[in-house]
C-alpha cells in the first residue's frame, strides 16, 4: 500500500517548505495542507544556514524571486559580541581555514608565531574579511571559495511558498482541527475540522509547532528535555526600524546578563530578539534589556515566546512524521531551525519516492539519523557557552559550569589534547566552524603538531601574513552588501 494522500497540519515555513518539496518531488500523489488563520506561527527566524540554497536549488526557486519577496538580504554568517569576555567579538562565517590537519594546517602555523603582532584568526577566513568591511560577492568570482545564507522575513516567506505550492497542486484547506480519529494499529486516520469536515489520508506530516498536535499530544510521544544543557526558555522578539548605517551581511548574537540578543537586518527593517533564561532573569527585565538593543525605533510592541529545548524521542512514529518546532527546538543561536526542517525532508523524501509503503527498519533508521542531528547541533551550541571566560553574572557562571554531554566532551579533549577536529558521522557543522569557534573563544590545544616544525619558521610567518594580506586585497574592491542586493534586484 502506498502514501497516495498525505495530509500537512500546518502552516508557516515548515509546512509549506514541506508541501513545495512534496509537491515537486512527488507529482501525482495528492498534497492537502490544512491550517487556521486564527493560529498563528512563530515567525520570527529570519536567519539561516548555507543549506537553504541547496532547498532552493532542488525545487525552483531563483535567487532573486526570493530576496524580492522576502525582504531578504545575504548572510555570510554571525559575529559574536561579548560571549568571551565584555568588549571582544569574533565571527562564524561559512568559509574555510585551509587544512586543517599536518603540516599545512593553516591554524598550526598560525599559532606557531603568538607574539608576532598577526591579525585575528578570522582575517584568514575569507567571508569573514567580507563581513567585517560589509562587502558581498557571490562565490566562485576570481578565487573566492566560501558559502552563504539569507536573512528574510518568515511571515512573507512561507507566503512566497504557499503559492509556489498550490500552483503546484497542493490543495489547501482552511480550519482548525478539533479532533483526531485513529487507526486500528495505533495511527492517524483523519482530522476534523471545527465546521465538521473531515481530512483523511494515509501519511501525515506534523507541521503544527510546539503545539505538536499529532506526534506529540495524539501519539503522546515523549519528549526528551535538554534544558540541563541549554536551559535558556524564553524569547522576546520585536522589529525595528532600519536605520541609516550599512547593510551588514551577517546577523549579529551580543551576549547579555543572563542570555543574548540576536540583530538581523533586513531590506525594509531590523530583526531583534533576547533569548534569555527565566531561571536567571524575569520576563519584564529581558524586555526592557532588549528594548535597550535596538538601534531604530521598535515598530511593534515585543512579542514573548516560551519553549523548551529539546525533542521528541523518535520523529516518525505510525504514519506520522513530525517537521520543524513539531518535533523539537534547540535556541536560534545558530540559524539551524529551518536546517533541521530541511533535515527532516531530506531524509524523508527519498523513502517517500518509490510509492510504496516505508518498512520499518527505514523509519528506525530515519529516526536515528535525526537524533543525531539534534545532538550534534546541541553539542555546537554549547560549545559556545562552555568555553566563555566570563564569570560575571550568574548565568554564565553557571554555563560555565555545565556537565558536558560524552560526545561534546570527547571533542574537546581530542582538540585540547591533540588538535584533533573529530568529526562524527552525521554532523551540521564542518570541522572549519568548530574552529572558528574554538579560535573566537581562545581555545587553542595545549601540545602543537610536531609535523608543523617541517615548515621553517620564516616561511611559516611569511604564508600567515601574505594569506591575510592577500584577502584584505581581494575584498577592498568589492561591491558593499548594500549595493549588490541592489544590483541583484534591479534597482
Amino acid at each position: 500500500m502506498s502514501y497516495e494522500r498525505i495530509v500537512v497540519l500546518g502552516g508557516g515555513t515548515a509546512g509549506w517548505m514541506t508541501a513545495v518539496a512534496l509537491a515537486t518531488g512527488l507529482q501525482g500523489t495528492q498534497v492537502e495542507l490544512v491550517e487556521s488563520e486564527d493560529i498563528g506561527t512563530v515567525g520570527v527566524g529570519e536567519a539561516t544556514f548555507p543549506s537553504i540554497r541547496n532547498y532552493h536549488q532542488i525545487v525552483g526557486i531563483q535567487e532573486a524571486d526570493f530576496l524580492r519577496a522576502t525582504q531578504g538580504t545575504y548572510k555570510l554568517g554571525i559575529r559574536f559580541c561579548d560571549w568571551r569576555v565584555r568588549g571582544e567579538d569574533y565571527y562564524h562565517t561559512f568559509g574555510d581555514f585551509g587544512e586543517l590537519d599536518g603540516p599545512h594546517a593553516l591554524w598550526g602555523q598560525y599559532r606557531r608565531h603568538v607574539n608576532a603582532g598577526l591579525p585575528k584568526f578570522g582575517e584568514q577566513c575569507l567571508p569573514t574579511v567580507m563581513a567585517m568591511r560589509d562587502r558581498f560577492c557571490a562565490p566562485g568570482q576570481g578565487a573566492a571559495s566560501f558559502n552563504y545564507a539569507y536573512h528574510f522575513d518568515a511571515n512573507l516567506y512561507a507566503r512566497f511558498l504557499r503559492d509556489i505550492a498550490i500552483k503546484r497542486g497542493v490543495r489547501r484547506t482552511e480550519g482548525k482541527v478539533v479532533d483526531v480519529t485513529r487507526r486500528a494499529d495505533g495511527g492517524v486516520a483523519s482530522l476534523r475540522l471545527d465546521d465538521g469536515r473531515v481530512v483523511a489520508g494515509d501519511l501525515f506530516i506534523d507541521c503544527s509547532g510546539f503545539v505538536s498536535l499529532l506526534l506529540g499530544r495524539t501519539l503522546e510521544e515523549p519528549f526528551l528535555d535538554y534544558s540541563r544543557w541549554l536551559p535558556v526558555d524564553r524569547a522576546w522578539a520585536v522589529p525595528s526600524a532600519r536605520t541609516s548605517t550599512a547593510l551588514t551581511p551577517y546577523t549579529r548574537a551580543t551576549a547579555l546578563e543572563s542570555g543574548w540578543a540576536w540583530r538581523i537586518p533586513l531590506q525594509d527593517r531590523t530583526g531583534n530578539g533576547h533569548v534569555f533564561s527565566s531561571r536567571f532573569i524575569d520576563e519584564d527585565k529581558a524586555r526592557e534589556q532588549l528594548l535597550q538593543q535596538l538601534d531604530g525605533e521598535a515598530l511593534a510592541e515585543p512579542r514573548l515566546l516560551r519553549f523548551t529545548t529539546g525533542r521528541r524521542e523518535r520523529f516518525w512514529v505510525h504514519n506520522v512524521v513530525g517537521i520543524g518546532l513539531a518535533t523539537g527546538f534547540l535556541e536560534p543561536l545558530e540559524s539551524t531551525s529551518i536546517y533541521l526542517i530541511q533535515a527532516g525532508l531530506g531524509n524523508l523524501m527519498p523513502l517517500l519516492v518509490p510509492r510504496t509503503r516505508v518498512a520499518p527498519e527505514a523509519i528506525e533508521a530515519y529516526n536515528r539519523g535525526l537524533t543525531r542531528q539534534f545532538e550534534r547541533i546541541r553539542d555546537f551550541i554549547l560549545l559556545h557557552y562552555c568555553l566563555t571566560a566570563r564569570r560575571d553574572t550568574p548565568f554564565w557562571n553557571a554555563m560555565a559550569h555545565v556537565e558536558l554531554p560524552d560526545t561534546l566532551a570527547y571533542k574537546l579533549h581530542a582538540w585540547r589534547q591533540t588538535g584533533v577536529l573529530h568529526q562524527y558521522d552525521v554532523e551540521g557543522f564542518d570541522g572549519h566552524s568548530w574552529l572558528a569557534i574554538y579560535a573566537g573563544m581562545h581555545c587553542w590545544p595545549e601540545r602543537a603538531d610536531p609535523r608543523l616544525s617541517d615548515l621553517p619558521l620564516a616561511t611559516s610567518l611569511d604564508w600567515v601574513q601574505t594569506r591575510a594580506r592577500q584577502l584584505a586585497e581581494a575584498v577592498a574592491p568589492l561591491a558593499t552588501h548594500d549595493t549588490y542586493l541592489a544590483r541583484i534586484l534591479g534597482r
